[in-house]
């Protein structure tokens, strides 16, 4: 009995002191939006380098989810998620001296972070993959200076490594982080080289990282000073909100089209498969059987929205605008009593990211005789 006490003693320490160790380390979020997958090479070369010392771990996120093959498996990350690490390594694409879109739009919303000084005294450091190599130093300076208005640690690459380089070929080697000149085909990209300056790079940044661990804002208190958004799919259970299956198009068309981030959604009052109260309001049907037809209606506009963002709501950034279209007669007024079942319902769903523009209208008849029409446009990410 004593020898098992031992044993379970011996164990206990060694889960401690492994927890410790754990501890110790600096966390570092290497965090990339990637197109033909250039930049996730060169970030996996810079997350090599962080854990090269054993003083650092480094998990490698990206900003959107990809189609790619080679990105498709990658984590997102969010927003709230970027105060618990110890460092950040920011890696994108190069668009016309810029950082990418994608990039661009994630930190769009760090907006609660920077008032709330969450990133304040953490360091950073940039990677990127350019396309012939123009432009790349300007779109460093760019990222730079989003991550300097966050009051970030900037740890900069210098001419650590540049000795070392062949320099037959053109290489991304800069004094503010790595590059990649992705469409030089005659040698395979990234090179030998700019693999080992990432490398380098990851070192560098994960001695730094965890230099500074613990010495800025308090992780718990930046997030605990950011609004989180509700997962839209448990405001739907929730509200015991259920979605219908997407309506068929009845025609040569499509349930919606995507153009850039806007979706654009037109549907009619069906359910399970018929027109629910079909027909002219004062005629066939009255106000209350016309205001449940817009609740169905707005519904199949969820569903299909669903569809486009590939079955997750939280990836919509707004309801733009939604046109209600109803079958009245010619002195009827009061469309946008109707309407407000549909906007109130979106708002119901989506919160501050439902209210929209919008539109109300009479028409003296409908396709398939429904007594209302939704056209609706969201941006999506």
């Amino acid at each position: 009995m004593k020898k098992l006490s031992t044993v379970f003693v011996f164990i206990l320490l060694l889960k401690i002191t492994n927890l410790m160790a754990q501890d110790h380390k600096a966390k570092i979020l290497v965090l990339i939006h990637s197109d033909n997958g250039g930049t996730y090479e060169l970030a996996k070369e810079i997350a090599s380098g962080i854990e090269n010392s054993n003083n650092a771990t480094a998990v490698i996120k990206q900003v959107k989810e990809s189609q790619n093959p080679k990105l498709k498996n990658i984590p997102v990350a969010s927003v709230e998620e970027l105060p618990s690490y110890d460092g950040i390594a920011f890696g994108s694409p190069v668009y016309f001296g810029n950082i990418s879109t994608g990039m661009s739009e994630f930190l769009s919303k760090t907006v609660n972070l920077w008032t709330n000084h969450a990133l304040e005294g953490m360091p950073a450091t940039v990677f990127m993959s350019a396309g012939s190599g123009a432009g790349k130093e300007l779109a460093l300076n760019a990222f730079w200076n989003t991550l300097a208005v966050h009051g970030m640690v900037l740890v900069s690459n210098g001419i650590r490594g540049t000795e070392n380089i062949n320099k037959t070929i053109p290489q991304g080697n800069t004094v503010l982080g790595v590059t990649s000149m992705a469409s030089l085909k005659d040698v395979e990209r990234p090179t030998k080289d700019e693999r080992e300056l990432a490398v380098l790079q990851g070192k560098n940044f994960a001695k730094t990282a965890l230099a500074l661990k613990g010495t800025f804002t308090s992780k718990q208190t930046a997030v605990s000073g950011i609004e989180k958004s509700e997962d839209i799919n448990t405001i739907l259970k929730q509200k015991n909100i259920v979605l219908p299956k997407v309506p068929l198009p009845a025609g040569n068309y499509k349930p919606y089209v995507r153009s850039g981030n806007l979706v654009f959604i037109n549907q009619v009052a069906l359910k399970d498969g018929k027109i629910l109260n079909p027909g002219k309001l004062g005629v066939e049907v009255n106000e209350q059987q016309v205001k449940e037809a817009t609740k169905a209606t707005m519904l199949n506009v969820i569903a299909v929205l669903k569809e486009a963002v590939n079955g997750d709501l939280n990836k919509v950034k707004q309801c733009v605008q939604l046109t209600g279209i109803f079958n009245t007669k010619d002195d009827y007024t009061k469309h946008a009593d109707l309407m407000n079942t549909a906007s109130d319902l979106v708002v119901e769903i989506l919160g501050e990211k439902g209210k929209h523009a919008r539109a109300t209208l009479g028409a003296s008849s409908i396709p398939v005789n429904s007594s209302v029409e939704i056209q609706a446009i969201f941006e999506v990410e």
